[in-house]
């Protein structure tokens, strides 16, 4: 299987929490059989919390150890500037060959959610996330999204 950790998988990683412990368990991100990726805006992301919150040697180290075992993709990986145009079009409602389903309104997401959302389109890779703010763009990738 083929995954996608959004940033807030990181901190609760790093923080060593029981929801890390849960996604662990569940989905076994880390195992031969799995490939788990990480967008390049999630580590910058992860990495202005820790300077913000000064995090301590061992957050940095628990930081390195996850960064050292994921795959990091980069936004110029060919198809996500595409993927990232129709996603954000098609979140604010106005792309012009894809709408939001009957009931839906338009929302304008966070431009590195975005980009964390193409990555995951392109790579066809299941998004694994704490946050709900994905949850309309279930027509682009795979979302599991982990009860805090």
């Amino acid at each position: 299987m083929s995954y996608l950790i959004d940033n807030n998988v990181l901190v609760h990683f790093v923080r060593m929490s029981p929801i890390y412990d849960k996604i662990d368990r569940q989905y076994d991100l880390f195992s031969p059989q799995n490939l788990t990726n990480i967008s390049e805006v999630s580590i910058g992301e992860v990495q202005s919390l820790a300077k913000r919150n000064r995090w301590g040697g061992r957050k940095l180290e628990r930081l390195e150890l996850i960064l050292e075992k994921a795959l990091p993709i980069f936004i110029s990986t060919e198809g996500i500037h595409e993927a990232y145009a129709d996603i954000d079009a098609y979140s604010q409602s106005k792309h012009p060959t894809l709408s939001l389903p009957q009931g839906m309104t338009a929302r304008n997401m966070g431009k590195n959610d975005v980009w964390i959302a193409a990555t995951a389109y392109v790579l066809r890779a299941t998004l694994v996330t704490t946050d709900k703010d994905f949850d309309h763009l279930q027509r682009f990738f795979g979302l599991e999204w982990v009860e805090q």
